[in-house]
């Protein structure tokens, strides 16, 4: 059984390496959240979407379970749960794929080419066969609501936060620095 250990570790940090954000649950390799962008060239453009990702003991035997944190608009996508319908993990998977798969083929693949007739969304679905237009404005007011950076809690925040304490110890040691230069206190 070390063989899936081996290939869940080896998968995580090819997908950590790559240009996507990964934040571990709980100090394992069994869930994680990413940090996935709508593809260019879709109403999807610009959206940022945070991907909770569990990894079964089998795997890569057996599919991983993803899964939209945050609301996306999509005939495919559950709307409450965020959970995806896509054969190639629910019943087409294969050990050859990988997590990188996942992030550069297949979630593209699914905003890119949204199947309205096997819909998780019934209303998008409805909404995309009777007016590709409207449901498209539809997917992009998705995206300006529900899908920035400050709605998963992505880097421009973390960065601020750090970016707080570092200036918050840089500006203690200009006090310092004042306060040894000043006069003394009685």
């Amino acid at each position: 059984m070390s063989s899936p250990s081996k290939r869940r570790e080896m998968d995580l940090m090819k997908l950590m390496m790559s240009d996507y954000k990964v934040e571990i649950i709980n100090d394992g390799m069994h869930e994680f959240y990413v940090h996935f962008h709508g593809p260019n060239d879709s109403p999807y453009h610009g959206g940022v979407w945070k991907i909770r990702v569990e990894l079964p003991d089998a795997y890569p035997y057996k599919s991983p379970s993803i899964g939209f944190i945050n609301k996306i608009y999509h005939p495919n996508v559950d709307e409450m749960s965020g959970s995806v319908c896509l054969d190639v993990i629910n019943q087409t998977w294969s050990p050859m794929f990988d997590l990188v798969n996942v992030f550069e083929v297949f979630l593209p693949q699914l905003l890119l080419y949204p199947n309205p007739s096997d819909p998780l969304n019934g209303e998008a679905a409805a909404l995309m066969m009777r007016d590709r237009s409207a449901y498209e404005q539809r997917v992009k007011e998705y995206c300006e609501k529900y899908a920035k950076l400050q709605d998963i809690g992505a880097a421009p925040e973390g960065e601020e936060e750090e970016m707080s304490s570092v200036e918050a110890s840089d500006n203690e040691y200009e006090s310092d620095d004042d306060e040894m230069a000043g006069p003394a206190d009685p």
